[in-house]
């Protein structure tokens, strides 16, 4: 079988393992943005019941690989009577993970605030809650762009490790194909280049990000 020919066998599944890829991806990163958004205020809020418990999850899910964290949802849950499909834990477990890193490049964000911003806010008679949601969060969102970019591009290549149980995305895919081709080089390599391929978007759609925040960042200086 030449290099066309195997193409042309494996495009489809390729393909279709590809938008499991990307449905996979785009569900975990909603889930890692809305567990992100609220560690990061359960750290930054004056209460050592929000921060404890946030910090040792944040030192948990970045100190432990990812792996082991599918593998604990997966298959260790359902020891203790909580079990979800492959799909399911796969996203728990990339939106878990994906979280922990996306709450510091907010934490760090909203710290980055100058003091005078949260003055100003007072000053106008908000509490501390409508400072946050109106005044210091859209401004930290701007900072955070880049960093909680690259966390999301992330996931695209993390969800090469949900393969292992058993979720059908890209890598999985190829697998199946190299089991029937036995060939396993170029199916790799176009594997490789599609996740290159699917990061690129992403990283254009981070630029898009940056220049509308930075603009909008501008205008608000001016």
């Amino acid at each position: 079988m030449n290099f066309l020919e195997l193409m042309a066998l494996a495009a489809p599944i390729l393909l279709k393992g590809t938008a499991y890829t990307l449905i996979f991806a785009f569900s975990a990163m909603f889930g890692g943005l809305v567990v992100g958004f609220a560690i990061a205020v359960a750290r930054i809020i004056p209460s050592r019941w929000s921060q404890v418990p946030a910090t040792v999850y944040v030192s948990m899910m970045r100190g432990t690989p990812l792996l082991v964290q599918v593998f604990i949802i997966y298959y260790g849950l359902p020891s203790i009577g909580i079990s979800f499909e492959p799909l399911t834990a796969g996203v728990l477990a990339l939106s878990l993970n994906a979280g922990a890193y996306i709450s510091e490049s907010l934490r760090g964000a909203i710290l980055g605030i100058s003091r005078g911003q949260w003055s100003a806010g007072y000053s106008l008679g908000m509490n501390y809650w409508q400072n946050l949601r109106y005044i210091v969060v859209p401004q930290a969102l701007r900072l955070a762009v880049p960093s909680m970019s690259n966390s999301l591009i992330s996931l695209i290549k993390d969800t090469s490790l949900v393969s292992v149980i058993t979720v059908t995305e890209l890598l999985l895919a190829t697998k199946d194909v190299i089991a029937t081709t036995f060939q396993p080089l170029p199916l790799y390599l176009a594997a490789a280049a599609i996740y290159w391929v699917l990061s690129l978007g992403l990283e254009q759609v981070q630029l898009r990000l940056e220049r509308y925040f930075g603009k909008g960042q501008a205008s608000h200086g001016g």
